[in-house]
């Protein structure tokens, strides 16, 4: 499995998987750890700190048709702060563009709500070597419906570029 991305279920226990009932959409993809001995928050830390200057182009384009509609700006996807030291994060911090939902060494939770859905995204470590990326969204409205439209196909490109980029890193 090294290199590839394989799509699946959520992992079976994991956090993300008790928010599945009743959700709108949900997929999760895996992919070979880069690092065994690194946690969930850093893995997601890494990933998210090297986004393709495309996707922060398609998050702009996002902000500003969503700005529209009356939905929050939520920036860039790699914008996050650099300085602030790994052991500094606490469930509740802003991370980038998401709030942290939960924290722990296999698995961490972040999630954004508005007032037409909310999106929740897991980076699990699995036993056995894997990291799942599992994204769960609860919609509230007609709104969330139309959002989802062209940002649910967008989203599973985004996710699977960022988990090949994954396996390229060579974390310390």
């Amino acid at each position: 499995m090294h290199g590839a991305v394989t799509s699946g279920a959520a992992p079976a226990g994991s956090q993300a998987s008790l928010l599945l009932p009743g959700a709108y959409f949900h997929d999760c993809y895996q992919i070979a750890a880069p690092d065994a001995d690194i946690c969930a928050l850093e893995l997601y830390l890494q990933v998210v700190g090297q986004t393709p200057g495309w996707v922060n182009r398609l998050m702009a384009v996002r902000n500003r048709l969503a700005g529209l509609v009356g939905l929050k700006n939520l920036g860039h996807l790699g914008a996050l702060r650099t300085a602030k030291p790994l052991t500094g994060y606490r469930v509740g911090d802003r991370v980038g563009i998401f709030s942290l939902l939960y924290l722990s060494p296999d698995e961490v939770l972040l999630g954004d709500s508005d007032k037409h859905l909310d999106v929740v995204l897991s980076v699990c470590k699995a036993p056995q070597g894997a990291v799942s990326v599992t994204t769960v969204v609860h919609i509230h409205n007609w709104l969330g419906r139309l959002y989802m439209l062209p940002v649910a196909p967008l989203h599973k490109i985004i996710v699977k570029t960022m988990l090949k980029r994954t396996a390229s890193l060579r974390l310390a």
